[in-house]
């Protein structure tokens, strides 16, 4: 092929982007300019032909809307795996950075999961907390009593590895076994050890309103705040949304407590995916705490007490209750007599009353399961204009398409465009990227990422903006998002021309950016 030659004094970079409609992730509107990119790293913004910059692969975005890659701020995404690493769902929403080790459930052991990133290839940058569940299951086991002195020490210290390895902070899910058991003060003992290192803690808080005999809502994002706030670090709340019924409506409740925080000097923020159905697990829905209590082998021995059992006839009832009913719990399970239905068909297929039809299938193993209008859309709607709220899937890649799954690894960022920027426009484009780039780089302290700016990284997605649009349904989850039409990873495309291109170009990234 004829190649014209450079001419003398040209920038010759390695990608010119040139044309596009260029939202460089700071909430300002959108200026049309050419992006170059040497390396990993974007050379150049501005008018390419006046400054004399050529590139050896030139790619005409005009029209297109230019922005950085999109920050999935707590994400399950299963990167390690073979069926994972490559993050296809994730790029065909201009994801670009995947923060794990959510809900508590980080291991300490960064540095090895780094090298494997490394050796392997993977598909997104990844930044990870380090977990407290993790922590107290390493010492304590699924234990539901107080920890001792040495055992908050060997917390601790399985916390201040993991800060030491490059952990962005801590993580807790408090909703979840073991971290129901804790009380505030011993999180914010742990929480303490991750603000030395100018961490931040990252919070599935203990009761979005839907938990049984819990704190409630109001007095859950209370705790979150109190919890950053005596241990000195930034809170961020992982899905930021009240649950049940009885709390629609009220999310003004849960605003009003992080704006009183962020008025007297805590750096409270938040994530949100915009679906109004959750995804967990049948025993953390369905079966209370107590009886979850020492692990899922000491709990499958309870059910074998007639006593329990009676008890749990009555409080699972309950905690479905809660939830909507037992037609509200939808299964996503690799067991093909559990996935796609609702636990009452379930039930009824079992021939068995729905508690005992719990207890049954727990028998086998836990299940997965969502359920379905546990938030909601007025309270979605509300809280993704706040200006502190940033976005995230919440997703785990699904390891096979046999399986039901929820659709938000494949479309909560476009979702959220979707529906409250070209739908209902209650927020701007500007308004909705900036939340889904620099927010979160800024508030992690990761520096050069999150912004179109010369010497940041090359994070950039590209979009067919009149095109962008989720196909993922609960019916029919398996499905990529439109309108993504190119998503360079470190300044290597990972999807061209609406392609994923198989390569693997995200890397792993430590505390304060390293």
């Amino acid at each position: 092929m004829f190649v014209l030659p450079f001419a003398a004094n040209a920038q010759v970079a390695d990608v010119l982007l040139l044309g596009g409609r260029v939202l460089d992730g700071t909430g300002n509107p959108w200026v049309q300019a050419d992006i170059a990119v040497l390396g990993d790293r974007i050379s150049f913004v501005g008018h390419a032909s006046n400054a004399g910059v050529a590139a050896h692969d030139t790619v005409q975005v005009t029209g297109l809307l230019v922005t950085p890659g999109f920050w999935d701020m707590h994400s399950h995404a299963e990167l390690e795996e073979g069926w994972g690493k490559g993050a296809e769902a994730y790029l065909y929403q201009g994801i670009t950075t995947a923060v794990l080790g959510v809900d508590g459930f980080g291991s300490n052991n960064i540095a090895a999961l780094f090298d494997g990133y490394r050796a392997e290839g993977v598909g997104l940058n990844v930044i990870r907390y380090v977990g407290h569940n993790s922590a107290r299951r390493s010492v304590m086991g699924s234990d539901d009593r107080a920890p001792s002195r040495s055992e908050i020490e060997s917390m601790k210290s399985y916390v201040r590895e993991g800060m030491e390895e490059g952990a962005v902070g801590l993580s807790s899910g408090l909703f979840y076994v073991p971290g129901s058991y804790a009380s505030t003060g011993e999180v914010i003992a742990l929480n303490r050890v991750a603000a030395e290192y100018g961490g931040v803690y990252d919070t599935h808080d203990r009761d979005l309103g839907a938990a049984y005999e819990s704190v409630g809502y109001d007095a859950s994002v209370a705790e979150a705040i109190e919890i950053g706030e005596a241990a000195g670090t930034p809170v961020i709340f992982s899905h930021f949304n009240p649950q049940g019924r009885q709390n629609y409506g009220r999310a003004s409740v849960g605003v009003a407590l992080i704006e009183a925080a962020r008025a007297r000097g805590v750096n409270v923020m938040a994530a949100q995916h915009v679906y109004t159905a959750t995804q967990s697990s049948l025993s953390a829905y369905a079966i209370p705490r107590w009886a979850s209590a020492g692990g899922p082998a000491t709990m499958r021995e309870r059910f074998l007490n007639p006593d329990t059992q009676r008890r749990l006839d009555i409080e699972t009832m309950e905690m479905l209750e809660i939830r909507g009913g037992p037609e509200k719990i939808f299964f996503s399970d690799a067991r093909p007599e559990l996935n796609g239905k609702t636990l009452d068909q379930v039930a009824a297929d079992l021939n068995a009353p729905v508690a005992a039809a719990v207890r049954q299938i727990l028998a086998d193993g836990n299940a997965g399961v969502m359920n379905l209008d546990l938030y909601d859309m007025e309270n979605t709607r509300y809280l993704a204009q706040q200006d502190w709220m940033m976005t995230c899937t919440d997703g785990r890649t699904p390891p096979s398409t046999d399986m039901l799954t929820h659709p938000r690894p494949y479309g909560a960022f476009t979702r959220k465009i979707r529906l409250f920027v070209r739908q209902d426009s209650v927020i701007s484009m500007p308004f909705a990227v900036r939340g889904m780039t620099s927010l979160g780089a800024t508030f992690l302290g990761i520096p050069h990422r999150g912004l179109i700016r010369e010497g940041f990284y090359a994070d950039i997605a590209v979009f067919a903006e009149p095109e962008m649009m989720d196909r993922a349904t609960y019916g029919d989850p398996h499905q990529y998002s439109e309108g993504t039409v190119h998503v360079l990873v470190n300044g290597t495309f990972a999807l061209r021309d609406r392609v994923v291109t198989g390569e693997l170009a995200g890397r792993p990234i430590a505390r304060s950016g390293s």
